[in-house]
């Protein structure tokens, strides 16, 4: 773990215990041969602890993340009475004023960590980043949403092998959690090899603040921030949680307008119809079905489609889990987080039902 670049200055500010302060950091040169700025939020306990990176819209587009961190940086919705919150809302500032994933020479920012200073653009934001940001902290939180024309259930990402992740991703408090160690050069993989542990959350779509999803990782968030020390108060825990390794994109076998069977977050049992391929004046082409049963993980939320086109992220339980966490939401209220989130996702996609 690293220490804090020492007990006041932060970003070559002064910052006590107790106070908070926007900053921002050069992390590199426009066009103009003007500095690229990245503002930075530091917030302090008043004891020491340890010290956490909150960051997001590492890919441009993805903002579900930024409204999240505007949202404790504004409200602060707990007190923070231990240790060092580095709150970022903008990573990639140059995709970000594009309304982008990429930057301008379309090379993508997640694929570029640690970065070397005499590299290309991406790599050379990325080391500046890493070396003034990622390397001060102990913890790591990357706030994520889909890609483009595609939307996520809440679902957080992390190496379930590593001691001192698994637990800091079950404190999130996620019903689901991907296990595996991150693509190379994302910044996830890249702090967690030089011993910062950290996780993401995946949720929502690009472009949009959705409520839900800010609600669900500001409560995701202070969970982890009260399992370290730093936050009063008990740890919200899902209803269930679902940890695995396997998922799937189901794919369109042929081109169509799809009518969708499924919403994200959705328990879909085995031989379940997804979507109703058909033609553009409405007659049946094919039926979608799940292959096995699982959890609605992503889909498409574009109904036009060719040959080969993802539709459906299936992530599938544990053998034996599925029928336990399907009577589990079925029983949960319609006003509990996972319902409202649920229902804010389907809003933006068609759903009917299946013949």
């Amino acid at each position: 773990m690293s220490a804090e670049p020492s007990s006041e200055s932060w970003f070559g500010s002064q910052i006590l215990p107790g106070a908070s302060a926007s900053l921002s950091i050069t992390v590199s040169e426009g066009y103009s041969g003007m500095g690229i700025k990245t503002p930075v939020f530091v917030w302090r306990g008043l004891k020491e602890g340890p010290t956490v990176a909150i960051t997001a819209a590492v890919h441009g587009d993805e903002i579900n993340g930024t409204g999240a961190i505007r949202h404790i940086i504004r409200q602060k919705p707990f007190e923070l009475i231990s240790g060092t919150l580095v709150l970022v809302p903008v990573v990639n500032m140059l995709g970000f004023e594009r309304h982008s994933r990429y930057l301008p020479d379309r090379r993508d920012l997640n694929r570029s960590f640690p970065g070397t200073s005499e590299g290309s653009l991406a790599s050379r934001l990325a080391r500046s980043f890493f070396d003034q940001v990622v390397k001060q902290c102990d913890y790591g939180i990357d706030l994520h949403t889909a890609a483009v024309r595609r939307t996520n259930f809440p679902n957080v990402r992390a190496d379930l092998t590593d001691e001192q992740i698994a637990p800091f991703a079950r404190a999130f408090g996620a019903e689901l959690i991907l296990d595996g160690k991150g693509p190379k050069g994302s910044l996830r993989a890249s702090a967690c090899k030089i011993g910062c542990p950290t996780i993401i959350l995946e949720a929502g779509e690009v472009w949009k603040v959705e409520p839900g999803v800010v609600e669900y990782a500001v409560r995701g968030i202070t969970n982890c921030l009260r399992h370290l020390g730093m936050v009063e108060g008990k740890i919200v825990e899902p209803a269930f949680r679902i940890e695995t390794k396997t998922t799937k994109w189901i794919r369109a076998t042929q081109g169509g307008f799809l009518e969708f069977h499924v919403s994200p977050g959705e328990m879909v049992e085995k031989d379940h119809p997804i979507a109703t391929n058909t033609d553009l004046m409405g007659d049946e082409q094919n039926v979608i079905y799940a292959p096995k049963s699982g959890v609605v993980l992503g889909m498409t939320t574009l109904p036009s489609v060719a040959p080969g086109d993802p539709i459906c992220h299936l992530a599938f339980p544990k053998k034996g889990m599925f029928k336990k966490v399907e009577r589990t939401v079925n029983n949960l209220d319609d006003d509990s987080l996972h319902e409202r989130v649920r229902d804010d996702l389907a809003r933006n996609i068609r759903i009917v039902d299946s013949d």
